[in-house]
């Protein structure tokens, strides 16, 4: 926990932290620790907190020690779960101060008591065996929990001994918090008619938890190497990847690729990974939405993203011209070639990058717009008319790539369409007089 010297302790006043901070400047010594305090006052008890927040200041400097003391307001906040809230502002408080190199880990006070809340919480929400591993003692964010092999009884036994005063949080007797509830209500009930040591068995729930996550994210690294392909945010995994690996593999591998996208996997359940696996059994495709993520089956691969709405764009072009598609790294160029020497189809007929028109059949200013289902013409070469919607089937177009596709009509009607070429009606030809070049470009 402590390579780097320089920890900050995260004191709220509580039993808890109180005990953390004495015990590591009792072992500081031992270890060359650098103590710093921290806390933040987050206001949503009014003046009780604000008390708070004197008696870490006073502890602090009784104790000589350096103190980061914040105020956020969170009392201003309407949020359906505040608990998470006031959690996501200490990690941020906590970064911050990692961040600007004053300290290098933050310790908190979890307990052994907390983690086996925690386990029994998770486990009535279905959290799978990564949700049980619940608070880990080391994270990749610089936070430790020194105390989490320590039971509460042990806590407030040292402090007594000491004659060490801490603060009592009222909110902490509230049963209308979960974990209240849990703590004082079901755990209780628990030890008394099923299992007297019911906090240790969860605990120990944890760890076994915590040991198979470390191996599982090993693997699922490795895999995610072999397998994931990332584009714009995006990531793509091939469906038979997910369908032919054991259902454990494949399952977590989902989760995976839906942390990468979406940055936590807050929100996401048991269900959301088997909607995700159903799509990938479904040999027609189609599409989930997951708490801040979009999955996409089309053809061969499976796309995780972030959600975004169907853009619609319409873009005048001037001759010669150029302009940039929103949302990819595409542009098309339009320019004006006179055919005075013999037509040569090698040179100017559509190939993946430029197709060619004939400037004086066009109706009127070429527009380049992306995409709309019901889009249909007749692309050079074709016996007749076709819906893009089904050159995208033939061709394999993906789903998402499908929604900014470039178009490029006249008059009102399509005369180019990226990879399909001119319309036949509107295509150069060797008596053209005039050409008109439409090239794509890309990056």
């Amino acid at each position: 926990m402590f390579p780097p010297h320089r920890v900050g302790v995260a004191v709220s006043g509580g039993a808890d932290s109180v005990c953390l901070l004495h015990v590591l400047l009792e072992l500081s010594p031992r270890y060359d620790l650098r103590v710093t305090v921290l806390h933040l006052n987050h206001h949503l008890r009014g003046k009780e907190s604000c008390a708070d927040a004197e008696f870490v200041r006073g502890l602090a400097a009784r104790l000589g020690l350096p103190i980061y003391l914040e105020d956020l307001h969170l009392s201003l906040v309407v949020d359906s779960n505040l608990e998470q809230v006031a959690r996501e502002a200490r990690l941020g408080f906590f970064r911050e101060r990692i961040a600007s190199g004053s300290i290098d880990r933050v310790a908190t006070g979890h307990t052994r008591s907390d983690q086996a809340e925690t386990v029994l919480f998770r486990f009535l929400r279905g959290s799978g065996s990564a949700g049980l591993a619940a608070i880990r003692p080391v994270t990749a964010a610089g936070v430790v929990r020194p105390l989490i092999e320590i039971d509460r009884s042990e806590v407030l036994d040292y402090l007594r001994a000491r004659n060490i005063p801490w603060r009592e949080d009222s909110s902490n007797a509230s049963r209308r918090f979960a974990r209240n509830r849990i703590r004082h209500d079901l755990l209780p009930q628990l030890a008394r008619d099923w299992n007297p040591g019911i906090a240790e068995t969860l605990a120990q729930t944890a760890d076994w938890a915590l040991a198979e996550e470390a191996w599982w994210r090993a693997e699922i690294d490795r895999l995610a190497v072999d397998h994931f392909t990332e584009r714009d945010g995006a990531i793509l995994v091939p469906a038979a990847a997910l369908r032919d690996l054991p259902l454990a593999t494949a399952r977590r591998l989902v989760r995976h690729a839906i942390e990468r996208v979406k940055g936590s996997l807050r929100g996401v359940s048991f269900r959301h990974v088997e909607a995700v696996l159903a799509l990938v059994a479904d040999a027609e495709g189609g599409a989930t939405r997951l708490p801040g993520v979009s999955v996409c089956r089309s053809f061969d691969w499976v796309r995780f993203a972030h959600p975004t709405p169907r853009p619609e764009w319409r873009i005048p072009l001037s001759v010669p011209g150029f302009a940039h598609l929103p949302g990819t790294k595409l542009s098309v160029s339009l320019d004006i070639v006179d055919n005075l020497e013999p037509f040569r189809p090698s040179e100017y007929v559509y190939n993946s990058e430029m197709g060619c028109l004939d400037w004086k059949l066009l109706p009127g200013s070429p527009m380049l717009r992306n995409w709309r289902p019901g889009d249909r013409y007749q692309p050079i070469g074709s016996p007749g008319e076709k819906k893009l919607k089904d050159l995208f089937q033939e061709a394999r177009v993906p789903i998402w790539e499908r929604a900014s596709w470039p178009v490029l009509e006249a008059g009102g009607r399509i005369v180019w369409s990226r990879q399909f070429g001119p319309a036949a009606w509107c295509a150069a030809g060797v008596h053209s007089p005039a050409i008109l070049r439409v090239r794509e470009v890309v990056g």
